[in-house]
């Protein structure tokens, strides 16, 4: 393993001011496509997609509950299979963690995995999983397809992990945003998906993190 060159802490510094400099542009940069893809017009979604879930069967709008936000994540995992996506099951492990996503609800905003496979092959694996995220499947609907999920690849279907936005206006819902594949890469738990939603990390003014047994639920 080659390890970092040593240097004098005069070096350190002035070569740490150069990168500095570096990340406070892509950061500037960042910002800007941020407020860019809070800009992007939104379609909306009229198909009424019928998902299933540990309380029976659900609509779209039925996965907001009482947010006016609604992150779902594309997690691979094929109707034969017996366990998901590692890569997905990686991602998903972070979102656990957030405490019952409190932070993300604070903010106006659900969130819920679908995944292709039936309720009967999902239930268990996020029994093993120990995971306590809303989870649907998608396998009575178009809804996978639909949102890209699932494409055709050398003339089969394929699935391909990702993550869609919607936002919604009383009853209506609209699909604001998708990102697909490694282009989920650095998306951070919790300001990487608020980064991605059309409202942003802030909605309706809600600023400061919390412990996430203090929010109000």
């Amino acid at each position: 393993m080659s390890l970092p060159e040593i240097v004098t802490r005069e070096r350190w510094r002035a070569a740490r001011e150069e990168l500095r400099r570096k990340e406070e542009a892509v950061e500037r940069a960042r910002a800007a496509l941020g407020a860019e893809r809070r800009r992007l017009p939104m379609v909306e979604v009229s198909t009424e997609y019928v998902l299933e879930g540990g309380d029976g069967k659900a609509t779209l709008l039925d996965l907001f509950g009482d947010r006016t936000q609604l992150v779902v994540h594309h997690f691979m995992f094929a109707p034969g299979q017996e366990a998901g996506c590692p890569c997905c099951a990686a991602f998903l492990d972070q979102l656990d963690q957030l405490g019952h996503l409190a932070h993300l609800r604070a903010r106006d905003t659900a969130f819920a995995a679908v995944s292709l496979a039936p309720f009967t092959r999902l239930l268990p694996f996020k029994a093993r999983m120990g995971w306590t995220v809303p989870w649907y499947s998608s396998c009575h609907s178009d809804f996978n397809r639909d949102f890209e999920a699932t494409v055709d690849r050398d003339g089969a279907p394929a699935e391909r992990p990702g993550l869609s936005c919607f936002l919604r206006d009383g009853d209506r819902v609209f699909h604001t945003y998708s990102v697909y594949d490694d282009a989920l890469d650095g998306i951070g738990a919790l300001s990487g998906l608020l980064d991605l939603t059309a409202l942003g990390r802030h909605p309706h003014g809600s600023d400061r993190l919390r412990l996430h047994d203090e929010y109000e639920h």
